[in-house]
């Protein structure tokens, strides 16, 4: 359990980054909880003591759904085994693990590719926060020999556009680091012809939520004529959305805005909203693994794919 506890605080705290990386580990940890429990432990337990453990490692990130999918992947798979013993049981949760981070991992290769066949020569492409698929798409065209630019925001208040912006411009790539207000003012005064930027989840109707931004980023887009793509697995698919609950929208500390501030007031109220929803309407296409649609087919998509998510 120590371990289990070790990594919800990592995720908790941002010292794990990134939708894939946070599924994975999170994953990673309930397999290694579920090694320290004895195999003479009953059944039932030991599928109460997985789903607690589970639970603690769901509410570090209300907007992860790779990560709550992983979760619903291991019950899905030890409900169907419950009648078996422990010993069987844990089989089967490392081999569900083991898929879906294997999933995780192969959708990767798939996505960039895909999102690398819209940019063409002597593009500039611009992105928003830090995206391992966004930064590989874009690193993955200039490889193909595309004479392209890039156009990175700094994102606040983490600046996690400064490692898009580092790894553009370690690949090789004219890269260019924006303040995000300047986002409609370089879309106006630079001619921008591709934007693609991340996800955290996408809704059953098309809805993204990325890093706050994002949706000003694309009303900006709309008003200059520059496409929107936006790139992620389905398994950031949020099912629950199904049901008319929206994706929540996680609240980060003040201090991240408010820690270089002396002088702050102390009756000053700060807010910190770390993600915002990006309508389908604004959005030219998603670039998943089973190719680039428009997001309005996603659910379609999902309930092919990915049965044991719906």
């Amino acid at each position: 359990m120590d371990n289990l506890i070790r990594v919800a605080n990592e995720i908790k705290k941002l010292h794990i980054q990134g939708a894939t990386n946070v599924a994975i580990e999170g994953v990673n940890a309930i397999v290694e909880y579920s090694e320290t429990l004895l195999s003479t432990l009953p059944s039932d337990d030991f599928i109460t003591k997985i789903n607690e453990a589970s639970n603690t490692i769901r509410n570090t990130r209300p907007t992860e759904p790779a990560l709550q999918n992983g979760l619903k992947k291991i019950h899905y798979d030890l409900s169907f085994n419950k009648s078996e013993g422990t010993e069987k049981l844990k089989e089967v949760l490392h081999i569900s693990a083991h898929d879906y981070i294997g999933l995780l991992k192969s959708t990767k290769k798939k996505i960039i590719e895909f999102g690398s066949s819209l940019i063409q020569d002597g593009y500039t492409v611009m992105t928003h926060c830090h995206s391992s698929l966004s930064s590989g798409t874009i690193i993955k065209a200039f490889e193909d020999g595309k004479e392209i630019k890039a156009i990175a925001t700094e994102t606040r208040p983490r600046y996690q556009g400064r490692k898009t912006a580092l790894e553009l411009t370690n690949a090789g790539i004219p890269t260019t680091l924006v303040v995000d207000s300047a986002m409609r003012w370089v879309m106006r005064h630079y001619n921008v012809d591709i934007i693609i930027i991340g996800m955290d989840a996408v809704t059953s109707l098309g809805t993204v939520i990325n890093k706050i931004g994002s949706r000003l980023l694309a009303l900006a887009a709309k008003e200059s004529d520059v496409p929107l793509f936006v790139s992620g697995s389905l398994l950031k698919f949020d099912s629950d959305t199904l049901f008319g609950k929206r994706t929540e929208i996680e609240q980060r500390d003040i201090i991240e805005i408010a820690k270089d501030w002396e002088l702050k007031p102390e009756n000053l109220k700060i807010m910190n909203p770390a993600f915002e929803s990006v309508s389908r309407d604004y959005i030219d296409g998603l670039i998943t693994e089973q190719g680039i649609f428009a997001p309005e087919l996603v659910y379609k998509q999902v309930k092919e794919t990915y049965p044991f998510m719906i």
